[in-house]
């Protein structure tokens, strides 16, 4: 029972709603019962509408903070691998030496896909986006995995999890590989999750890929930073997916498709477009202008952020391993240039500094996927692969909870109002 309450008052009637606290974060106002009343609360966006309880994930925006199962972002991504990450998210606390052990050993016994699945990337065009590949493909894994699909049970749920973890590097890779006119790499257990990855991407029939442990480490800091970040609208899409009774391999590809909007997964891709249309160090002071310049539509992407209104703190530990990977592989791209200096001005310069136009994960990633090789195309789909895990999660989170409800969203009316239809001869 709320200890606090909250009355609304309309045309002199008193509506009384409860209030919760959660551990942290803002109290919330319990509206489900104001419908009765005649009225529904209107958010557009949802920006202050709390739609599900959850224990996965904390962010306060304003202080830069973002905790996993209660532990801080910047020390997952610097003690732990995303394996760990991916159990502490999935089970809710971290694993001991022998679960870890066990939980690798799984991941790794699932890698390979079922061979049908090559058959589904002969049908598509060559030049088609690895986003769409990757969207239908993972929607299609449940014709292949259909006896584990009763959602009721938690013991087929936690498969589909850790089925899922397992097979979405192989599947992305494949992705990559069909878009370049490359054989399928098979996955190989010796391997780390990330440098199993890299390999797929990277290796040839002809030659083995020599994994860089630079590269590497960066690469699974890139899977850990992106793991989950709460109810965004690709993880919201997947729990009003999954609200329905939906098979979990519908679900997280749905959640791909929500990922793919330009405005939610395609951040660093952005990022990149953006320093290939500056071009050169000797044009940031004009596209910095432009930026300053309200009038003009140029925006420089890859700073600030939506949610967090001070340093994004997956961006802190970002750019160390930017630099480290730069420094290892002791690259010379114009690009990369530019984006150093840029990355400069922003943390020096009073009129960023002032607005805290800082520099985001997105900017970083994309500047570290550009330097090991990947192409932009390929940027999304890593952001997924990466975010599955948290989907997923929140997914199983949704389904343990007792009287869990199929999400309908209301809507405020503004069409025409009642009329008669005339026959068309009329």
């Amino acid at each position: 029972m709320a200890d606090k309450k909250a009355i609304l008052t309309v045309d002199g009637k008193e509506v009384e709603l409860p209030i919760y606290s959660g551990t942290l974060g803002q109290d919330v106002i319990d509206i489900r019962t104001l419908g009765k009343h005649g009225y529904f609360t209107f958010d557009p966006g949802f920006l202050a509408t709390g739609s599900c309880e959850s224990a996965i994930t904390y962010i306060d925006g304003a202080n830069g903070v973002l905790l996993h199962r209660g532990y801080p972002i910047d020390q997952l991504a610097t003690e732990a691998d995303y394996l760990e990450v991916c159990y502490l998210l999935m089970n809710g606390e971290a694993p001991t030496s022998e679960e870890y052990k066990e939980f690798v050993s799984i991941i790794k016994n699932h890698t390979m896909v079922h061979e049908g699945i090559a058959s589904f990337f002969n049908g598509f065009s060559r030049d088609a986006h690895p986003m769409a590949m990757l969207c239908a493909v993972t929607g299609a894994l449940s014709s292949f995995y259909h006896n584990d699909l009763d959602i009721s049970d938690p013991d087929q749920r936690k498969r589909c999890i850790k089925r899922l973890v397992a097979k979405m590097p192989t599947i992305a890779a494949m992705c990559y590989k069909y878009s370049i006119g490359q054989p399928f790499v098979g996955p190989k257990n010796s391997l780390s999750y990330s440098e199993n990855f890299l390999n797929m991407m990277f290796s040839v029939p002809a030659e083995d890929y020599e994994i860089n442990p630079a590269v590497a480490k960066a690469m699974d800091r890139i899977f850990t930073l992106h793991a989950d970040h709460e109810q965004n609208a690709s993880t919201s899409t997947v729990r009003l997916s999954g609200s329905s009774g939906a098979n979990p391999y519908a679900c997280i590809a749905a959640g791909i498709a929500s990922l793919w909007g330009p405005a939610h997964g395609g951040a660093n891709e952005a990022c990149l477009t953006m320093l290939e249309e500056i071009g050169s160090v000797d044009r940031i002071d004009e596209y910095v202008a432009k930026a300053k310049d309200k009038s003009d539509p140029f925006r420089l992407m890859g700073f600030g952020h939506r949610v967090y209104k001070n340093f994004d703190p997956r961006a802190k530990v970002m750019r160390e391993t930017c630099h480290e990977v730069l420094d290892s592989l002791g690259i010379d791209d114009p690009l990369l240039d530019v984006a150093m200096k840029l990355e400069k001005i922003a943390l020096e310069d009073p009129y960023f500094v002032e607005k805290k136009l800082y520099p985001n994960v997105d900017f970083y990633s994309g500047i570290i996927l550009k330097a090991i090789g990947i192409p932009t195309s390929m940027f999304t789909v890593i952001f997924a692969l990466s975010r599955t895990i948290g989907w997923i999660s929140h997914w199983d989170e949704m389904l343990s909870q007792p009287g869990a409800k199929i999400g309908r969203p209301r809507q405020m009316y503004t069409g025409s109002d009642k009329r008669d239809f005339q026959p068309i001869e009329k």
